[in-house]
């Protein structure tokens, strides 16, 4: 197995613990969509207890790559994903977050 489809394999295991079905299709293409960070330990999740990193995640994804208009509706986005993981989880996957971002926007097209 690549290293790729290990970390999928996870991210597919972390939706189950968490109680989320996926797509793997589209989780597949999100991930790839975020390149070699994935592959970075820091970089590779995501700490919503950090305000300056989720404001990156709306400023670079959600704003820029998504195509979206800042509002309070990303936030409270950003914030129920957030919920979703739970505050316990450490494990919170920059690729799996992304993945439920998508989804509660209804942006799947993007991916398509």
């Amino acid at each position: 197995m690549s290293k790729f489809d290990d970390l999928m394999s996870t991210y597919e295991g972390e939706a189950q613990k968490i109680g989320v079905s996926v797509d793997s299709e589209l989780l597949s293409k999100v991930t790839k969509g975020l390149g070699p960070s994935i592959y970075n330990a820091d970089s590779a999740k995501v700490s919503c207890g950090d305000q300056a990193e989720l404001d990156r995640v709306k400023a670079n994804f959600l704003i820029k790559k998504l195509g979206l208009s800042d509002g309070q509706s990303l936030d409270d986005a950003i914030k129920d994903v957030c919920g979703t993981f739970g505050s316990s989880n450490r494990n919170k996957y920059r690729a799996l977050f992304y993945y439920l971002l998508v989804k509660k926007l209804g942006k799947e097209s993007q991916y398509a």
